[in-house]
């Protein structure tokens, strides 16, 4: 099967060096050169996996990933020179899946696309394979079927990756995780001891489930090893 990616960079030398790596792959590469020009090329074909530039004309690569994300789960990586904690957070807060700075190798980019569309695959085939689930714990519904979760009947949107990370952590009530193993499992890949991906992950969903975010209740921190859920009777 031929994946198609949706390449949304602004400096076309850049472009045509990962046009041209993706399709000796055997990727079907669409370019866009602005964020505008992207969101119509999107509203029109149906994609596997977008590559983003942040600093783009028209509409910059976060207001594009946060149109996109109201609307779609699109595994995204961002591909930008804006290689600080603050644009990663940023970045990963609105969705995006994975976070690569500029120069790369493209070996790594590669590696790193095709590993995501290979979770998107698996976890598309893992869900339609499952009858209706409901997980509960607490306030917390979580519906396996739908990928939604609500809080005291109230819907609360989620990233991919923040379901996923809870659907692990309600799936095994007893067990606590360390960063490599959530890495592992969630993003099934090797874990290289980034921490500012699950941390900045652990973050956002916590602010989007926990009455306190800074008094976690239901992922709770065991410093110096990992995280587990909180018991609730």
């Amino acid at each position: 099967m031929q994946h198609k990616i949706l390449l949304v960079e602004d400096d076309a030398a850049i472009s045509d060096m990962v046009k041209g790596q993706f399709t000796k792959e055997g990727f079907e590469v669409v370019p866009a050169f602005d964020g505008e020009e992207a969101l119509e090329v999107f509203a029109n074909d149906s994609f596997d996996l977008i590559l983003l530039d942040l600093m783009l004309p028209k509409l910059d690569g976060m207001e594009f990933l946060k149109i996109i994300r109201e609307k779609s789960m699109i595994p995204v990586l961002i591909m930008s020179a804006k290689d600080g904690d603050l644009d990663k957070a940023l970045g990963l807060g609105f969705g995006a899946d994975d976070y690569i700075a500029k120069p790369f190798s493209m070996i790594e980019l590669t590696a790193r696309v095709k590993a995501a569309i290979r979770r998107a695959t698996h976890y598309s085939r893992t869900e339609q394979k499952q009858e209706k689930k409901l997980l509960a714990v607490g306030e917390l519904k979580l519906d396996l079927e739908n990928f939604s979760l609500q809080k005291n009947g109230i819907e609360i949107k989620l990233t991919a990756k923040e379901f996923h990370i809870l659907k692990l952590f309600i799936s095994h009530p007893s067990r606590v995780y360390t960063k490599a193993q959530i890495y592992s499992l969630v993003w099934e890949d090797e874990y290289y001891g980034d921490e500012n991906v699950i941390n900045v992950h652990m973050r956002r969903l916590r602010e989007k489930i926990e009455d306190e975010p800074s008094k976690p209740q239901y992922i709770q921190t065991l410093w110096g090893i990992g995280y587990k859920l909180g018991e609730f009777s």
